[in-house]
Protein backbone atom coordinates (compact mmCIF):
# COMPACT_ATOMS: atom_id res chain seq x y z
CA UNK A 1 0.00 0.00 0.00
CA UNK A 2 1.03 3.58 -0.85
CA UNK A 3 1.54 6.18 1.94
CA UNK A 4 -0.86 8.34 -0.52
CA UNK A 5 -3.88 8.30 -2.67
CA UNK A 6 -4.33 10.59 -6.00
CA UNK A 7 -8.64 9.96 -6.97
CA UNK A 8 -9.88 10.81 -10.03
CA UNK A 9 -13.34 11.68 -10.00
CA UNK A 10 -15.68 10.57 -12.83
CA UNK A 11 -18.17 12.93 -12.51
CA UNK A 12 -16.31 16.19 -12.56
CA UNK A 13 -13.95 14.99 -15.82
CA UNK A 14 -17.74 14.30 -17.73
CA UNK A 15 -18.78 18.03 -16.30
CA UNK A 16 -15.56 19.64 -17.98
CA UNK A 17 -15.67 17.43 -20.84
CA UNK A 18 -19.00 18.81 -21.71
CA UNK A 19 -18.11 22.74 -20.58
CA UNK A 20 -15.52 22.34 -23.10
CA UNK A 21 -17.58 20.65 -25.95
CA UNK A 22 -20.12 23.69 -25.14
CA UNK A 23 -17.02 25.97 -25.88
CA UNK A 24 -16.72 24.55 -29.96
CA UNK A 25 -18.45 23.42 -32.39
CA UNK A 26 -19.95 20.23 -33.03
CA UNK A 27 -18.28 20.02 -36.15
CA UNK A 28 -14.48 20.92 -34.39
CA UNK A 29 -12.56 17.90 -33.36
CA UNK A 30 -11.42 17.81 -29.71
CA UNK A 31 -8.62 16.42 -28.94
CA UNK A 32 -7.45 15.75 -25.49
CA UNK A 33 -4.03 16.59 -24.29
CA UNK A 34 -2.67 14.31 -21.94
CA UNK A 35 1.04 14.94 -21.96
CA UNK A 36 2.99 14.91 -18.49
CA UNK A 37 1.00 11.93 -17.67
CA UNK A 38 -2.05 13.49 -18.49
CA UNK A 39 -1.34 16.27 -16.36
CA UNK A 40 0.19 14.08 -13.34
CA UNK A 41 -3.59 12.27 -13.44
CA UNK A 42 -2.10 9.31 -14.81
CA UNK A 43 -2.50 8.28 -19.14
CA UNK A 44 -3.34 4.81 -17.94
CA UNK A 45 -6.37 5.56 -16.29
CA UNK A 46 -7.55 9.12 -18.16
CA UNK A 47 -7.39 7.82 -21.61
CA UNK A 48 -10.51 5.29 -20.63
CA UNK A 49 -12.40 7.74 -19.02
CA UNK A 50 -12.06 10.42 -21.65
CA UNK A 51 -13.13 7.51 -24.24
CA UNK A 52 -16.26 6.62 -22.03
CA UNK A 53 -17.40 10.38 -22.95
CA UNK A 54 -16.44 10.15 -26.91
CA UNK A 55 -13.42 11.25 -26.91
CA UNK A 56 -11.16 9.66 -29.00
CA UNK A 57 -8.23 11.74 -30.41
CA UNK A 58 -4.91 12.34 -28.13
CA UNK A 59 -2.52 15.16 -28.14
CA UNK A 60 0.85 13.08 -26.71
CA UNK A 61 4.46 15.74 -26.27
CA UNK A 62 6.23 12.27 -27.16
CA UNK A 63 6.40 8.68 -28.83
CA UNK A 64 7.00 7.05 -25.44
CA UNK A 65 3.59 8.84 -24.23
CA UNK A 66 2.03 7.56 -27.32
CA UNK A 67 3.12 3.75 -26.52
CA UNK A 68 0.81 4.50 -23.43
CA UNK A 69 -2.62 5.72 -24.89
CA UNK A 70 -1.35 2.94 -27.66
CA UNK A 71 -1.63 0.25 -24.76
CA UNK A 72 -5.11 1.02 -23.24
CA UNK A 73 -6.99 3.03 -25.84
CA UNK A 74 -9.91 0.82 -27.59
CA UNK A 75 -11.84 0.68 -30.88
CA UNK A 76 -11.33 3.94 -33.20
CA UNK A 77 -8.42 6.41 -31.65
CA UNK A 78 -6.33 9.04 -33.14
CA UNK A 79 -2.93 9.41 -31.42
CA UNK A 80 -0.90 13.01 -32.25
CA UNK A 81 3.19 13.26 -31.15
CA UNK A 82 3.50 17.11 -30.44
CA UNK A 83 7.32 16.24 -29.97
CA UNK A 84 10.01 14.01 -29.04
CA UNK A 85 9.96 10.96 -30.66
CA UNK A 86 12.74 8.63 -30.26
CA UNK A 87 14.80 6.86 -32.48
CA UNK A 88 13.57 3.37 -31.23
CA UNK A 89 9.78 4.34 -31.89
CA UNK A 90 10.06 5.46 -35.62
CA UNK A 91 9.30 2.08 -37.17
CA UNK A 92 6.20 1.42 -34.62
CA UNK A 93 4.67 5.27 -35.10
CA UNK A 94 4.57 4.49 -39.20
CA UNK A 95 3.57 0.78 -38.80
CA UNK A 96 0.55 2.03 -36.55
CA UNK A 97 -0.15 5.04 -38.24
CA UNK A 98 0.83 7.16 -35.40
CA UNK A 99 0.46 10.75 -36.06
CA UNK A 100 2.90 13.45 -35.84
CA UNK A 101 4.21 16.91 -35.93
CA UNK A 102 7.06 17.76 -38.42
CA UNK A 103 8.97 20.64 -37.66
CA UNK A 104 12.20 20.68 -39.31
CA UNK A 105 13.03 18.88 -42.35
CA UNK A 106 14.89 16.36 -40.90
CA UNK A 107 12.40 14.70 -39.42
CA UNK A 108 10.84 15.03 -42.33
CA UNK A 109 13.59 13.39 -44.49
CA UNK A 110 14.59 10.49 -41.92
CA UNK A 111 10.64 9.55 -41.69
CA UNK A 112 9.70 9.93 -45.41
CA UNK A 113 12.92 7.52 -45.94
CA UNK A 114 11.47 4.76 -43.24
CA UNK A 115 7.92 4.87 -45.00
CA UNK A 116 9.08 4.25 -48.66
CA UNK A 117 11.31 1.23 -47.41
CA UNK A 118 8.30 -0.40 -45.42
CA UNK A 119 5.97 1.03 -48.16
CA UNK A 120 3.52 3.19 -46.14
CA UNK A 121 1.96 6.49 -45.80
CA UNK A 122 2.80 8.82 -43.06
CA UNK A 123 0.29 10.99 -40.80
CA UNK A 124 1.83 14.71 -40.74
CA UNK A 125 0.99 17.80 -39.13
CA UNK A 126 2.92 20.60 -40.76
CA UNK A 127 4.12 22.99 -37.49
CA UNK A 128 4.47 26.83 -38.20
CA UNK A 129 6.19 29.27 -36.85
CA UNK A 130 4.32 32.33 -36.25
CA UNK A 131 5.88 33.72 -33.28
CA UNK A 132 6.84 31.88 -30.29
CA UNK A 133 10.04 30.88 -32.01
CA UNK A 134 10.16 27.08 -30.28
CA UNK A 135 9.87 24.26 -33.21
CA UNK A 136 7.83 24.85 -36.68
CA UNK A 137 8.88 25.64 -40.03
CA UNK A 138 9.94 29.28 -41.08
CA UNK A 139 8.33 31.42 -44.01
CA UNK A 140 11.92 30.32 -45.78
CA UNK A 141 11.03 26.29 -45.53
CA UNK A 142 7.65 26.60 -46.71
CA UNK A 143 8.73 25.95 -49.99
CA UNK A 144 10.88 23.22 -48.90
CA UNK A 145 8.47 21.36 -46.74
CA UNK A 146 5.78 21.42 -49.77
CA UNK A 147 7.50 20.00 -52.91
CA UNK A 148 9.13 17.26 -50.34
CA UNK A 149 5.45 16.63 -49.40
CA UNK A 150 3.89 16.86 -53.41
CA UNK A 151 7.06 15.19 -54.41
CA UNK A 152 6.08 11.88 -52.47
CA UNK A 153 2.56 11.64 -51.95
CA UNK A 154 2.27 8.37 -52.26
CA UNK A 155 3.80 8.71 -48.92
CA UNK A 156 2.94 11.10 -47.19
CA UNK A 157 -0.74 12.22 -45.93
CA UNK A 158 -0.91 15.85 -44.09
CA UNK A 159 -3.23 15.30 -41.63
CA UNK A 160 -2.95 18.85 -40.22
CA UNK A 161 -1.07 22.18 -40.76
CA UNK A 162 -0.92 23.62 -37.37
CA UNK A 163 0.76 26.71 -34.96
CA UNK A 164 0.61 27.09 -31.33
CA UNK A 165 0.17 30.22 -29.51
CA UNK A 166 2.68 31.99 -27.33
CA UNK A 167 0.40 32.70 -24.17
CA UNK A 168 -3.14 33.04 -24.84
CA UNK A 169 -3.95 32.64 -21.35
CA UNK A 170 -2.78 36.37 -20.94
CA UNK A 171 -3.79 39.85 -22.32
CA UNK A 172 -0.09 40.83 -21.95
CA UNK A 173 0.32 38.72 -25.34
CA UNK A 174 -2.58 40.11 -26.84
CA UNK A 175 -0.47 41.72 -29.40
CA UNK A 176 2.23 39.04 -30.37
CA UNK A 177 -0.64 36.61 -30.67
CA UNK A 178 -2.84 38.90 -32.75
CA UNK A 179 0.73 38.81 -34.85
CA UNK A 180 1.09 34.82 -34.81
CA UNK A 181 -2.40 34.88 -36.26
CA UNK A 182 -1.81 36.95 -39.12
CA UNK A 183 1.06 34.12 -39.94
CA UNK A 184 -0.56 31.49 -39.95
CA UNK A 185 -3.19 32.79 -42.11
CA UNK A 186 -1.23 33.58 -44.35
CA UNK A 187 0.46 30.14 -43.92
CA UNK A 188 -2.87 28.59 -44.73
CA UNK A 189 -3.55 30.09 -47.47
CA UNK A 190 0.20 29.93 -49.09
CA UNK A 191 -0.11 25.44 -48.46
CA UNK A 192 -3.54 25.60 -50.21
CA UNK A 193 -2.40 27.37 -53.41
CA UNK A 194 0.42 25.06 -53.49
CA UNK A 195 -2.58 21.90 -53.46
CA UNK A 196 -1.56 21.01 -49.73
CA UNK A 197 -4.89 20.56 -48.66
CA UNK A 198 -4.80 19.70 -44.57
CA UNK A 199 -7.49 17.81 -43.18
CA UNK A 200 -7.01 19.53 -39.89
CA UNK A 201 -5.91 23.14 -39.38
CA UNK A 202 -5.28 23.39 -35.38
CA UNK A 203 -3.96 26.21 -33.37
CA UNK A 204 -5.66 26.53 -30.07
CA UNK A 205 -5.44 24.91 -26.87
CA UNK A 206 -7.23 25.81 -23.81
CA UNK A 207 -6.44 29.33 -22.98
CA UNK A 208 -6.89 29.93 -27.45
CA UNK A 209 -10.39 28.68 -27.03
CA UNK A 210 -11.76 30.88 -24.59
CA UNK A 211 -9.92 34.17 -25.65
CA UNK A 212 -10.10 33.48 -29.36
CA UNK A 213 -13.17 31.13 -30.52
CA UNK A 214 -12.96 31.93 -33.98
CA UNK A 215 -9.61 30.53 -34.32
CA UNK A 216 -11.10 26.83 -33.29
CA UNK A 217 -10.66 25.64 -36.98
CA UNK A 218 -11.33 21.89 -37.21
CA UNK A 219 -9.53 20.81 -34.23
CA UNK A 220 -8.58 22.36 -30.75
CA UNK A 221 -6.03 20.77 -28.31
CA UNK A 222 -7.10 21.23 -24.87
CA UNK A 223 -5.62 20.30 -21.65
CA UNK A 224 -6.06 22.01 -18.31
CA UNK A 225 -9.50 22.91 -18.91
CA UNK A 226 -10.57 19.14 -18.83
CA UNK A 227 -8.91 18.69 -15.22
CA UNK A 228 -11.16 21.29 -14.23
CA UNK A 229 -8.43 24.03 -14.03
CA UNK A 230 -8.53 27.51 -15.66
CA UNK A 231 -4.77 28.11 -17.72
CA UNK A 232 -5.05 31.56 -15.76
CA UNK A 233 -6.53 33.46 -12.98
CA UNK A 234 -7.09 36.24 -16.07
CA UNK A 235 -9.14 33.65 -18.32
CA UNK A 236 -10.92 32.78 -15.27
CA UNK A 237 -12.22 35.87 -14.95
CA UNK A 238 -12.88 36.68 -18.11
CA UNK A 239 -15.13 34.02 -18.73
CA UNK A 240 -17.17 34.94 -15.67
CA UNK A 241 -17.39 38.69 -16.37
CA UNK A 242 -18.30 37.61 -19.83
CA UNK A 243 -20.93 35.51 -19.28
CA UNK A 244 -22.32 37.05 -16.08
CA UNK A 245 -21.68 34.15 -13.88
CA UNK A 246 -20.60 34.10 -10.42
CA UNK A 247 -20.21 30.14 -10.05
CA UNK A 248 -17.06 28.40 -11.21
CA UNK A 249 -18.50 25.46 -14.37
CA UNK A 250 -15.56 23.40 -14.06
CA UNK A 251 -14.67 21.04 -11.42
CA UNK A 252 -11.56 19.58 -10.60
CA UNK A 253 -11.05 16.17 -11.62
CA UNK A 254 -7.89 15.35 -9.05
CA UNK A 255 -7.65 14.44 -5.29
CA UNK A 256 -4.72 13.86 -3.27
CA UNK A 257 -4.86 12.48 0.02
CA UNK A 258 -2.89 10.52 3.02
CA UNK A 259 -3.05 9.91 6.37
CA UNK A 260 -1.21 10.71 9.89
CA UNK A 261 1.81 8.33 10.48
CA UNK A 262 2.68 9.28 13.84
CA UNK A 263 1.93 12.12 16.84
CA UNK A 264 4.19 13.44 19.33
CA UNK A 265 4.08 16.39 21.69
CA UNK A 266 6.40 18.97 21.47
CA UNK A 267 7.79 21.28 24.66
CA UNK A 268 7.81 24.75 24.34
CA UNK A 269 10.94 26.71 23.35
CA UNK A 270 12.44 23.54 20.78
CA UNK A 271 13.19 23.62 17.59
CA UNK A 272 10.65 21.63 15.07
CA UNK A 273 12.07 19.58 12.04
CA UNK A 274 15.24 20.68 10.14
CA UNK A 275 17.36 23.73 10.83
CA UNK A 276 15.25 26.22 12.78
CA UNK A 277 13.18 27.64 10.85
CA UNK A 278 10.03 26.64 13.26
CA UNK A 279 10.12 27.21 16.95
CA UNK A 280 7.09 26.03 19.02
CA UNK A 281 6.82 28.90 20.58
CA UNK A 282 4.23 26.67 22.90
CA UNK A 283 3.72 23.29 23.64
CA UNK A 284 3.01 22.03 20.39
CA UNK A 285 1.50 18.44 19.07
CA UNK A 286 2.90 17.52 15.83
CA UNK A 287 1.93 14.94 13.44
CA UNK A 288 3.71 13.15 10.45
CA UNK A 289 2.58 13.00 7.45
CA UNK A 290 4.47 10.38 5.33
CA UNK A 291 4.49 12.29 1.90
CA UNK A 292 7.55 15.02 0.81
CA UNK A 293 9.38 17.03 -2.10
CA UNK A 294 10.46 13.68 -3.47
CA UNK A 295 6.32 12.67 -4.47
CA UNK A 296 5.83 16.35 -5.29
CA UNK A 297 4.67 17.92 -2.22
CA UNK A 298 6.30 21.16 -2.99
CA UNK A 299 9.26 22.19 -0.33
CA UNK A 300 8.27 25.52 -1.01
CA UNK A 301 5.02 24.85 1.36
CA UNK A 302 7.10 24.90 4.27
CA UNK A 303 5.74 27.14 6.99
CA UNK A 304 3.10 28.06 4.73
CA UNK A 305 0.98 24.77 3.14
CA UNK A 306 -2.21 23.54 4.93
CA UNK A 307 -3.97 20.47 5.40
CA UNK A 308 -7.22 19.21 5.96
CA UNK A 309 -7.65 16.50 9.33
CA UNK A 310 -10.91 15.84 10.43
CA UNK A 311 -12.98 18.57 8.97
CA UNK A 312 -10.40 21.01 10.19
CA UNK A 313 -7.41 23.06 8.74
CA UNK A 314 -3.93 22.74 9.97
CA UNK A 315 -0.76 24.24 9.49
CA UNK A 316 1.92 22.90 8.04
CA UNK A 317 5.09 23.24 9.95
CA UNK A 318 8.65 23.21 9.62
CA UNK A 319 11.16 22.38 6.39
CA UNK A 320 9.21 20.07 4.14
CA UNK A 321 11.43 16.98 3.77
CA UNK A 322 11.90 14.46 0.97
CA UNK A 323 9.36 11.96 2.31
CA UNK A 324 7.20 13.64 5.63
CA UNK A 325 6.05 16.53 6.50
CA UNK A 326 4.79 17.90 9.56
CA UNK A 327 1.57 19.32 10.62
CA UNK A 328 0.70 21.13 13.79
CA UNK A 329 -2.90 19.82 15.42
CA UNK A 330 -2.75 21.38 19.19
CA UNK A 331 -5.79 22.45 18.70
CA UNK A 332 -7.56 18.93 18.53
CA UNK A 333 -7.17 16.55 20.89
CA UNK A 334 -8.92 13.75 18.77
CA UNK A 335 -6.97 13.36 15.88
CA UNK A 336 -5.47 10.00 15.89
CA UNK A 337 -2.43 8.40 14.21
CA UNK A 338 -4.09 6.29 10.40
CA UNK A 339 -6.57 9.45 10.34
CA UNK A 340 -7.03 10.80 6.91
CA UNK A 341 -5.16 13.71 5.50
CA UNK A 342 -6.37 15.78 2.82
CA UNK A 343 -3.53 17.47 0.63
CA UNK A 344 -5.58 18.32 -2.11
CA UNK A 345 -9.12 18.19 -2.30
CA UNK A 346 -12.56 19.01 0.03
CA UNK A 347 -14.07 17.97 3.38
CA UNK A 348 -17.23 18.40 4.56
CA UNK A 349 -17.01 22.10 4.88
CA UNK A 350 -13.34 22.94 3.83
CA UNK A 351 -11.37 22.78 0.27
CA UNK A 352 -7.99 23.11 -0.01
CA UNK A 353 -7.58 23.46 -3.60
CA UNK A 354 -5.00 23.18 -6.78
CA UNK A 355 -4.63 26.90 -6.93
CA UNK A 356 -3.73 27.53 -3.30
CA UNK A 357 -0.72 25.54 -3.81
CA UNK A 358 0.02 27.42 -6.90
CA UNK A 359 -0.18 30.64 -5.14
CA UNK A 360 1.53 29.84 -1.75
CA UNK A 361 4.75 28.57 -4.10
CA UNK A 362 4.59 30.28 -6.97
CA UNK A 363 4.39 27.31 -9.09
CA UNK A 364 1.88 26.94 -12.10
CA UNK A 365 -1.13 24.43 -11.77
CA UNK A 366 0.24 22.71 -14.78
CA UNK A 367 3.83 22.23 -12.85
CA UNK A 368 2.32 21.01 -9.13
CA UNK A 369 0.33 18.98 -11.31
CA UNK A 370 3.31 17.19 -13.20
CA UNK A 371 4.98 16.79 -10.20
CA UNK A 372 2.81 14.60 -8.76
CA UNK A 373 4.84 10.98 -8.30
CA UNK A 374 3.40 8.75 -11.02
CA UNK A 375 4.06 5.74 -8.82
CA UNK A 376 1.23 7.05 -6.54
CA UNK A 377 -1.89 5.25 -6.89
CA UNK A 378 -4.58 6.69 -9.37
CA UNK A 379 -8.12 5.51 -8.32
CA UNK A 380 -11.99 6.34 -9.91
CA UNK A 381 -14.63 7.31 -8.28
CA UNK A 382 -17.52 8.71 -8.79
Amino acid sequence: MHNSVIQISKSALKNNIDFIKSLIDTSVTLSSVIKGNAYGHSILEMVPLLQEFNVNHFSVYSSFEAKQVFKVAKKDFTILIMGDISSSDEDWIIDNSIEFFVFNINRLKKMLSKAKEKKKVLNIHIEIETGMNRTGFNQKDWIQVIQLVNDHKDFIKVKGLCTHFAGAESLNNYVRVKKQQIVFNKAIKFFKTQEIEPQQIHCSCSAAVLAFPTKNYDMVRVGILQYGLWPSRESYIAYISKFKINTNPLKPVLSWKSYIMDIKQVPKGDFIGYGNSYLAENETKVASIPIGYGYGYSRGLSNLGRVIIDNNRYSVISTINMNMFLADITSNDSIAINDEVILIGSSTDLDISLSSFCNMTDQLNYEVLSRIDKDIPRNIIK
